[in-house]
């Protein structure tokens, strides 16, 4: 994957993230918001490597 397309499926993740991360506190479900919590820093890792590799030139 290029760097756009990391960067874009982090984005993703963490928008899904923080949304189910709000209706985890706003149902008090705390496995939903742990779930958010998960997902969006695995789209900041995401957003990272798409950093990453526009810095390298998409060769990582």
């Amino acid at each position: 994957m290029g760097e756009l397309t990391d960067k874009a499926k982090g984005l993703g993740n963490e928008i899904a993230g923080n949304i189910k991360q709000a209706a985890g506190r706003a149902s008090n479900d705390p496995r939903l918001q742990a779930e958010g919590i998960e997902q969006e820093r695995r789209g900041e890792a995401q957003n990272l490597k798409g950093k990453v590799k526009g810095a390298l030139g998409d060769k990582v």
